[in-house]
């Protein structure tokens, strides 16, 4: 009775039941179905089902319609110490590869110039991919690098998708990343390459990575779906 006036709350309700009901893999009823079925306009479907995209649990794909992926390893680590996604993976004992490899030599623009600190015209290395676990993508990555730091034919026939290990096994000295974290809403390009919808939420890390003379080394943007992962940060009581 309670939950008769929380119409929302009893339309999540409802999809949690109709998900835990619907086997892994097979696809819900289309939109228009479902917004009938559950006496709710599409507009209101849609933001009750982000809940659930949010952890993972569903995955619209543009065309197809949304499918039930269920229970999902989630990736768990602390913000206090920089890491890759491919060491987080191997410490809880997930399976990452990387799919989707694009490479691209472009010349630095004012923004990049400002961001590196290098001329405008210099010649960069942007690296995008798509992380997976499994056959989920689960993270878009991309980094901008220096070409005078990375070159395209440098990197390793088998590269895993990280350049902070690939920099680290280099030898170079790195000392620290600074990184700000957003909620945003899913561009159109990174929403395509995660299978997911434009504005669904996402995770967005933009960091610099810093070379010990206090050079960017790495400019990056990291994209992550929020139900594979949970980040968290200890911080000491100051006196």
């Amino acid at each position: 009775m309670i939950m008769a006036n929380f119409p929302f709350q009893r339309l999540q309700s409802d999809l949690a039941s109709l998900i835990a009901k619907t086997t892994a893999g097979d696809r819900l009823p289309s939109e228009p179905d479902l917004a009938k079925k559950l006496g709710v306009s599409r507009a209101t479907l849609r933001e009750a089902m982000r809940t659930f995209e949010a952890q993972g649990l569903i995955r619209r794909r543009q065309g197809s319609g949304t499918f039930v992926v269920g229970q999902v390893p989630v990736m768990e680590a602390g913000l206090e110490v920089l890491e890759s996604l491919e060491t987080m993976a191997e410490r809880l004992n997930l399976e990452i590869t990387v799919d989707n490899l694009r490479l691209e030599s472009l010349p630095a623009d004012y923004d990049n110039s400002q961001i590196l600190d290098v001329p405008v015209g210099t010649q960069l290395l942007r690296i995008q991919r798509v992380m997976r676990e499994e056959s989920r993508p689960v993270a878009y990555l991309v980094d901008t690098l220096p070409d005078d730091v990375l070159k395209p034919e440098q990197l390793p026939n088998n590269f895993d998708g990280s350049v902070l290990d690939f920099l680290l096994k280099r030898g170079d000295p790195l000392t620290v990343s600074k990184a700000a974290i957003s909620a945003i809403g899913a561009p159109a390009d990174v929403a395509k390459a995660l299978q997911i919808q434009r504005g669904d939420v996402l995770l967005e890390f933009v960091s610099k990575l810093y070379h010990s003379s206090g050079k960017v080394l790495d400019y990056s943007s990291s994209y992550f779906i929020p139900g594979y992962f949970h980040f968290h940060v200890v911080r000491r009581v100051g006196i």
